[in-house]
């Protein structure tokens, strides 16, 4: 597996056009990738936009190496920057049940309900409410390999920031998303379900940019 991080050029006009279409930045992101690569036995092309005061983002996690030379001539800046990739092995062995992390993870925090109370089938619906989003996530970190640690006053140590509901097209429908950013700590519960995420992701919508979940040391430690 690989980590990759690219830097945007917002100030350029097919930045912000690629920036404002999930379903661009999708395509442009398994570009990075020949057709003929082999399919992995494990781990998934994931992607995510982090946007800060001065830079705008782009990590990939893959199982292949990426080529983003298209994305260095179209977004980037051809004669001056290209792109870092990094082996993610070793930040998947070191990965021990107890330990700390800081954590960012944008989600699509979804759930189900049925249309009717007679209705046999459920419908997907968006969480739009902090609580929701928050709930969210508590629920399913046990089965993702970590707990939210607690901090101040024993609540959970995240907070929702980045809300957004995104509307684009995909062919001749309209898709919405409602996304999140999650940042937090969190302690290591069963390290092999915590690196089996890391690599395939959490929740739906990860062709669109949702379910990377990448970690730094714990800025509390």
């Amino acid at each position: 597996m690989h980590l990759t991080r690219f830097q945007i050029n917002a100030a350029r006009r097919a930045s912000r056009s690629l920036l404002a279409s999930p379903q661009k930045l999708h395509a442009a992101v398994m570009s990075a990738f020949p057709p003929s690569a082999p399919t992995p036995a494990d781990g998934r092309v994931l992607w995510r936009v982090d946007r800060n005061q001065h830079q705008v983002l782009l990590y990939l996690v893959s199982p292949h190496r990426p080529d983003l030379t298209h994305l260095v001539e179209q977004v980037g800046w051809p004669t001056t920057h290209t792109w870092d990739t990094r082996d993610y092995q070793p930040l998947l062995d070191r990965i021990k049940p107890g330990q700390q992390w800081a954590f960012r993870l944008k989600a699509n925090p979804v759930g189900n309900r049925r249309k009717t109370s007679d209705s046999p089938r459920s419908q997907r619906f968006g969480h739009v409410t902090v609580a929701q989003q928050t709930d969210w996530l508590l629920t399913r970190a046990e089965r993702h390999g970590f707990a939210v640690t607690l901090g101040e006053h024993k609540e959970p140590d995240v907070a929702v920031r980045g809300r957004e509901q995104l509307v684009f097209k995909r062919q001749s429908a309209d898709v919405t998303l409602s996304t999140a950013v999650f940042e937090g700590h969190l302690e290591v519960t069963d390290a092999d379900l915590l690196r089996a995420t890391l690599i395939n992701g959490i929740g739906p919508a990860k062709g669109y940019g949702c379910g990377l979940l990448t970690l730094a040391p714990a800025r509390h430690a």
